[in-house]
């Protein structure tokens, strides 16, 4: 068998080993827990779990709940995978072994209640928490026992949280088996103990929502894991539950689509999950746990249609309450169509208020007659998706003991938060967050690269708005979303671990606590890179094509990009960032260890290689067809790169499925989506270069749009910025081409003067500054000679003797007609009492943006001279009108407490922009879903707004952002005075720099 890996630009083939992942331990993985007060040391410590000459016991009531006794079981597995050895599991009614270690829950284990009652453990502080856990080393407890380690647990899971932080300590990752996770052999396991008493989970239910859309995790189930079943069934559910307790979640909405087997259609399904502790629910089509999508059967149960089988409807939802009725579960009180569909009401919004209230009435009269409780006492969630969410402003009447599931976008911005009478609802609220999504205006369902800043900045002003009682999150396959699924539940868990300043290295640190500390700096530098590049563009929406189009062609049709080739760089770097960092997670898979590569594959490797080849077939299939205009003769060299990107993309994926012996074969794939053709082979085009060699030249900034200009001009260049531009000299024809360069100036400095090429070579011009005259219409030009004939390239520089670079030392100063501003390089900022300016870096095109306040601050009015804003100074050469860009979060208003004042609506958000003290525009960040704009939006990561504004005379200035909407995030700013070119990132910051000459 063989395994490809793309290097250098080249797939190697290399004999491929069977990797046998060995267990091992990391002493980094308690910086990983909340709160970790158990420690793996590598001397003697205050308790041997595992040593050469002592052997330990561990013991659990059996009548405490099953999953206490499933999880010492567990835990005594963990002990052999990292020891080799297996620990006894005994009844805590055997005989006392000396060295013991005593797993219950407070009222079900007898040996820890009669500890607590003599003193002996400090229970105190646990009895009534939700989910909580005491661990406490105890001395001599018995007789005939020295020491005893306990765990005890408020509640039957948080027995299980307790038992399973212990197993990361040793090095046992959630993640050893759904990741192959590394564990190290360790023959010995000495841990320190410090009493803990753990605080209650930040979130109340925290879980998931498997997505069985087929082309992953089904696929996996039936064709590899669970061939017997044929499906996602209970041996499939048996890993995921172990993985959420694993993780510290409760919570699971299990898979809906009719192509999988309802997990209500397995009797056994909800008695494993009970056995593993973990509560039930359904997603917001479901509802009271009844998947429609396929248990709905029109020819015995007639149609679902509330209106007209309301009888029928609920007689059904009231034998699924029944039969379930005995275990853990979270209501969905629900009614939309078949399989994820609007409810099938033709009517008024008003008329569909009317249905659906009294669906849910309906709904909660049957969980009170079969579960005989007050409504109030039975969990019971909403989550006014897509049109429900119009249903729910126009009027729904909402019981307060109900919890609001308040969803995102599909694309990461939630839409709506709680106001402040929902914030005093007793069923508080919660949110329904995507990390994978199939539907308009274009699938992510390949690899995630949500930045995890994105999510912090959403997650945590939806907690500070009482979202602390249900979190659920889409993870589409589970595998490829392993990170954002661990930094949900760790949010949800602790959300104050958790801060703007540190989040952007999150996924560092889960990395690290994996593969080892030593390669902390280069998962850093890789990941932000990873989010930087993926946040502008998703490698998934690198075709550029619309899905569900149904203008005579359903499917995605891939076009060119918006990335210039032309303009400011910007392909081009986009291409050798990814081809930096996809050489760097190559260099690091040599690197690791045998029993680490299957993991770091999966975890690290195949997403940034992924990535990186997406992005080099389209990027590099545009750039061929743009010189098939140009009829370069590198077009077909191109054209071979390209075949060479989509072929490694199949090589890659056949390498992941073929992981340890084909342990995940069929689970990634990358024919995903229904209309999407992203990862097909682009549209490809040849030349056929004859006769002699033929200089042609393409000077940077220019396209090959005909009637614009009969000569070749480079960008002027500026003493200010002091930047290079390039120079292609090509060849339109077959023989090599030999060309000279001269200069006209001495001050024009040339990379190179003269070559032979039969495809191509690059100049890179640059000014001398130290010989230019000082002047602000200085000209030159660049001559280059080839096979008789020959082209010039007028340069133009910059230098005039007013501003001095001292001047205009740290301003933002114009250029080329245009002047750019990273958000985070701001001068100055005005902040009151309630609202603060807060960078936060890993978030938007220059790496870091700026949020200005928190988000739950009440509103500002941008209009006013003394509201808090940003300052930034520049310099323009010019003046006039001035097209002002700002690119910002497109974030939707926080929620319906907005003031709706004279000739001003509330039904978005509102921020300022000024210069100097000049009129205030005040773009939004917000627009309607599904709407062309949001579509723009969403897919670029960005609401890109442009403010008319005015400047007076050339000079210094001053721009400001001023608050509206506490908590709206801006990342950039352009001045365009009419030269800025045509490009999709926008061109890059032009910020003065102070020159010695």
């Amino acid at each position: 068998m063989y395994t490809s890996v793309l290097q250098a630009g080249k797939v190697l083939l290399v004999k491929k080993r069977a990797i046998l992942l060995l267990v091992a331990i990391f002493l980094a993985a308690p910086a990983m827990q909340a709160g970790a007060q158990v420690r793996l040391l590598t001397g003697k410590g205050d308790f041997s779990l595992v040593g050469s000459r002592n052997s330990t016991t561990f013991y659990c009531d059996q009548n405490d709940h099953e999953v206490v006794k499933k999880v010492t079981q567990m835990f005594a597995g963990d002990v052999q995978r990292v020891s080799g050895k297996l620990p006894l599991v005994a009844s805590s009614d055997a005989r006392l072994a000396e060295n013991i270690v005593v797993i219950g829950t407070l009222g079900s284990n007898k040996l820890i209640d009669k500890w607590a009652r003599e003193g002996k453990i400090k229970t105190a502080g646990l009895k009534g928490k939700w989910e909580s856990y005491l661990i406490q080393l105890v001395q001599s407890p018995a007789p005939g026992v020295k020491k005893a380690l306990v765990v005890a647990g408020s509640d039957r899971r948080g027995t299980a949280y307790g038992v399973f932080s212990i197993s990361e300590a040793i090095g046992v990752s959630p993640w050893y088996w759904w990741a192959d996770a590394p564990i190290v052999k360790r023959p010995e396991i000495s841990l320190g103990v410090s009493t803990i008493l753990s605080h209650e989970p930040s979130v109340k239910y925290r879980g998931i929502y498997v997505n069985d859309e087929d082309w992953g995790l089904l696929r996996w189930a039936k064709r590899t894991f669970d061939v017997e079943q044929g499906n996602i069934g209970p041996k499939t559910y048996a890993r995921v539950f172990e993985l959420l307790l694993r993780l510290k979640a409760n919570y699971l909405c299990p898979a809906m689509h009719e192509a999988s087997t309802a997990f209500n259609k397995i009797p056994e399904n909800k008695v494993l999950a009970d056995s593993f502790a973990i509560v039930m629910g359904s997603v917001h089509a479901e509802p009271l746990l009844f998947n429609n999508a396929s248990e709905w059967d029109k020819k015995t149960m007639g149609e679902w249609d509330y209106q007209t089988n309301r009888e029928g409807i609920n007689r059904v939802l009231r034998e699924r309450v029944k039969s379930n009725s005995a275990y853990e579960n979270v209501y969905t009180l629900a009614l939309r169509g078949i399989h994820d569909k609007a409810m099938t009401v033709n009517s008024s919004i008003q008329d569909r208020v009317k249905v659906l209230s009294s669906a849910l009435a309906d709904q909660r009269k049957i969980l009170t007659d079969v579960i005989g409780k007050p409504a109030n006492q039975i969990p019971q969630a909403f989550t006014p998706y897509k049109e429900v969410l119009d249903i729910y402003s126009n009027g729904l009447e909402l019981p307060e003991d109900v919890t609001i599931v308040w969803p995102d976008d599909n694309y990461g911005y939630l839409k709506r938060l709680s106001n402040a009478a929902e914030r005093k609802r007793s069923g508080r609220s919660g949110v329904y967050y995507h990390a994978s999504y199939l539907g308009k205006p274009h699938d992510y369902l390949w690899l995630s690269s949500t930045p995890p800043a994105l999510m912090y900045e959403e997650l945590r002003k939806a907690y500070d708005t009482s979202a602390d009682r249900l979190w659920l999150l889409n993870v589409g396959d589970i595998k490829s979303c392993e990170f954002p699924f661990s930094l949900f539940m760790d949010m949800a868990y602790d959300i104050n671990r958790f801060s703007s300043e540190t989040i952007a290295g999150y996924h560092a640190t889960w990395l690290s606590s994996m593969f080892g500390e030593q390669y902390h700096q280069s998962f850093l530098d890789i990941t932000k890179a990873y989010y930087l590049l993926a946040f502008s563009r998703k490698p998934e929406a690198m075709g550029w094509g619309y899905e569900w189009n149904t203008n005579k062609n359903p499917r995605e049709r891939t076009t060119d990009t918006d990335f210039s080739f032309a303009n400011y760089g910007e392909a081009e770097s986009r291409l050798q960032e990814y081809g930096r960092i996809g050489a760097a997670v190559t260099g690091l898979m040599d690197k690791m260890k045998a029993d680490q590569k299957a993991s770091f594959y999966q975890l690290l490797y195949y997403p940034v290689k992924g990535a990186e080849l997406m992005n080099k077939m389209h990027l590099t299939a545009q750039k061929n067809r743009w010189y098939a205009r140009q009829q370069r003769a590198a077009t077909n060299v191109l054209k071979d790169q390209v075949k060479l990107y989509y072929a490694s993309l199949q090589v890659i994926t056949n390498g992941y499925n073929s992981l340890l012996n084909g342990k995940w074969n069929h689970m990634m794939s990358m024919v995903q989506g229904v209309t999407a053709s992203y990862f097909e082979l682009p549209k490809l085009d040849s030349v056929n270069p004859t006769g002699p060699a033929q200089l042609n030249v393409l000077a940077e900034g220019e396209d090959v749009l005909k009637g614009q200009s009969s000569f070749h001009v480079l960008p002027s260049f500026n003493t200010h910025t002091r930047r290079s531009y390039y120079v292609d000299v090509y060849n339109t024809g077959k023989d090599a081409l030999k060309w000279n360069l001269k200069v006209s100036d001495n001050w024009i400095v040339c990379t190179k003067s003269s070559g032979t090429t039969s495809l191509e070579d690059r100049v890179w011009i640059s000014v001398d500054w130290s010989k230019v005259p000082v002047g602000e219409k200085l000209s030159g030009f660049v001559s280059i000679t080839a096979a008789g004939k020959q082209e010039q390239v007028l340069v133009s520089a910059f230098n005039p003797a007013s501003p001095s670079h001292a001047e205009v030392k740290g301003f933002f100063i114009e250029d080329n007609g245009y002047v750019s501003m990273n958000a985070a390089g701001f001068h100055r900022k005005s902040e009151t009492d309630e609202i603060k300016m807060k960078v936060i870096p890993g978030l938007g095109y220059e790496g870091a943006s700026v949020q200005l306040g928190d988000p739950v601050a009440p509103f500002q009015n941008p209009a006013s001279s003394t509201v808090p804003c940003l300052e930034y100074d520049f310099y323009s050469f010019s003046a006039g009108s001035v097209d002002v860009y700002t690119y910002a979060l497109p974030t939707f208003p926080l929620s319906t407490d907005r003031p709706l004042g004279h000739e001003t609506a509330a039904g978005e958000t509102r921020y300022g922009v000024s210069i100097d003290d000049g009129a205030v525009s005040q773009p939004s960040t917000s627009a309607i879903e599904y709407s062309q704009v949001w579509s723009e939006n969403v897919l670029r990561n960005a609401a890109v707004k442009k403010s008319v504004l005015h400047i007076s005379q050339p000079g210094k200035h001053t721009l400001k952002i001023l608050c509206g909407d506490p908590g709206l995030v801006i990342s950039k700013i352009v001045l365009d005075f009419g030269g800025m070119k045509r490009s999709y990132l926008g061109p890059p910051v032009t910020k003065a720099v102070l020159q010695s000459n």
